[in-house]
């Protein structure tokens, strides 16, 4: 009796007398037959590399990878990991043993984990926490005991009311919070903004750019320089301003317009001799020099007294 199937190829429905036939047609047939070699084909294509690799021991980034069934930027996370050791022949060459493989996954069995568990915490999480329960023990040991309301740091260092609020979050200056007012450290205050010297008692102040045009110096090295030469400042609601009278004894400006004082460029100039002269006898002869800026100003008297003891002795170039 004819019984109604459908292709397992194409889907078409056909009737036939054999209980066994499974397409419509011869062509239906060959096709897929050939579709089931060609998966053969690819099947034994796949596995043929890994059965290779079971032969190996030295096996490379990309080969490991095609062993393990995964990336080769795995294999290298792997390896930065310290987990998979590798060994670098070269700047191109770069090799993994199978044995480390293998040890690799038996010293990392698989462990259920279970909903309702959390993962153990690791050695270097438990190290980090232990650092971070120290750092809060010292800091409830480091008692607080004077206070700055956040008006008064306002009116002594002239800050905006956020910029307090940052700089206290930037370097974790302790606080309190009382009748809705906010109060902090007063050492840690000081420390932030700095109460070495009295600035009351200073009463000219120069912006870095007038300490730039006065004093010939770049502006951009003006905040470099006051801070090597401990020169004090000021902040006042955002703006830096330098002591004038700091910046007065120190670069001695007057001293290039007094006849006491030689520079460097004019005994160059009335004694013929080159910088590098002029340098060592200051040193050897101990004339009293001063700094003024980048200008050595030589005190007059010692100069001449040290020419006059070189003219008599003959020391000095000729025609001078």
């Amino acid at each position: 009796m004819p019984k109604t199937r459908k292709c397992a190829y194409c889907g078409k429905v056909f009737t036939t007398n054999n209980g066994m036939q499974k397409y419509c047609s011869e062509e239906c047939a060959e096709q897929a037959k050939e579709i089931k070699k060609k998966r053969q084909r690819d099947f034994l294509r796949a596995v043929e590399p890994v059965m290779e690799l079971q032969q190996q021991e030295y096996l490379t980034f990309s080969k490991a990878a095609i062993l393990l069934g995964c990336t080769r930027q795995y294999v290298y996370k792997l390896v930065e990991q310290g987990k998979l050791p590798a060994s670098r022949l070269s700047s191109r060459m770069a090799l993994v043993r199978r044995s480390d493989i293998e040890k690799m996954f038996a010293a990392n069995p698989y462990n259920r984990v279970l909903p309702c568990t959390k993962p153990k915490k690791s050695v270097s999480k438990k190290i980090k926490n232990s650092a971070k329960d120290k750092a809060k023990k010292e800091r409830a040991t480091d008692e607080v005991l004077e206070y700055y309301s956040g008006e008064e740091v306002k009116q002594i260092y002239k800050v905006k009311q956020s910029w307090l609020y940052a700089s206290a979050k930037r370097h974790q200056i302790p606080m309190c919070r009382i009748a809705g007012r906010n109060y902090y450290s007063k050492k840690h205050i000081d420390a932030v903004f700095g109460t070495t010297i009295d600035t009351d008692a200073i009463v000219d102040w120069l912006s870095p750019q007038e300490v730039a045009d006065r004093y010939g110096i770049n502006l951009t090295a003006v905040r470099s320089y006051a801070h090597r030469h401990k020169i004090p400042n000021k902040r006042e609601y955002g703006h830096t301003y330098y002591s004038q009278s700091h910046f007065d004894e120190l670069r001695r400006t007057d001293l290039l317009s007094d006849e006491n004082y030689y520079t460097v460029e004019q005994v160059q100039q009335l004694y013929g001799l080159t910088k590098a002269n002029i340098c060592h006898i200051v040193k050897v002869k101990h004339i009293e020099k001063t700094k003024v800026g980048r200008l050595n100003l030589l005190l007059r008297s010692d100069v001449e007294r040290v020419m006059e003891e070189r003219k008599s002795l003959g020391m000095m170039p000729a025609g001078f």
